[in-house]
């Protein structure tokens, strides 16, 4: 994820609800048609102008509330390409690595970053670059860094499941 992407930038405590609305929990199963809903109560323009690997940069708490992997999925389906934020919600955290959606931690880049601006995300180097100034992030674990590279825990099982039948 090394181009410059546009920042999509909110507050602290953005829980699953205004990430993906409730009420469409039950009714909707397309990623595409989620994606079409994506922030649609915080931000009625997000899914009509996010582009492919836009990042989103929230504050604190960002996923709080219930453990609908919808408010992942209509992200992820919305082609965001990483949440920066202070803090995750714990669950909403192991979703987004689970659907192969980077959820970095770097609280710095959040205080830097500014709606509308460019950012550049390096996941190889753990390295955030807002105009000219760099921001480290922790690495992740190997398997969440293996999980994130093939796109999600189904393909990564896939693939280890692959590779012990050719072993």
């Amino acid at each position: 994820m090394n181009p410059q992407k546009r920042i999509w930038k909110y507050g602290d405590n953005i829980n699953t609800d205004v990430i993906f609305p409730g009420k469409y929990t039950y009714t909707m199963h397309d990623p595409t048609e989620m994606a079409s809903h994506a922030l649609e109560d915080l931000d009625p323009t997000f899914a009509s102008n996010v582009q492919t690997g836009d990042i989103i940069v929230a504050g604190k708490n960002f996923g709080n509330g219930s453990s609908r992997e919808q408010a992942v999925t209509c992200l992820t389906a919305a082609g965001v390409g990483a949440v920066i934020a202070i803090s995750f919600a714990r669950i909403w955290y192991r979703n987004a690595i689970n659907n192969g959606l980077p959820a970095i931690i770097c609280p710095r880049a959040v205080a830097e970053a500014e709606h509308g601006g460019h950012i550049m995300v390096d996941m190889q180097h753990h390295t955030i670059a807002l105009d000219a100034h760099n921001f480290p992030f922790a690495p992740f674990s190997e398997t969440a860094r293996d999980i994130l590279e093939v796109g999600g825990v189904i393909e990564f099982v896939k693939q280890k499941v692959q590779n012990q039948i050719d072993s």
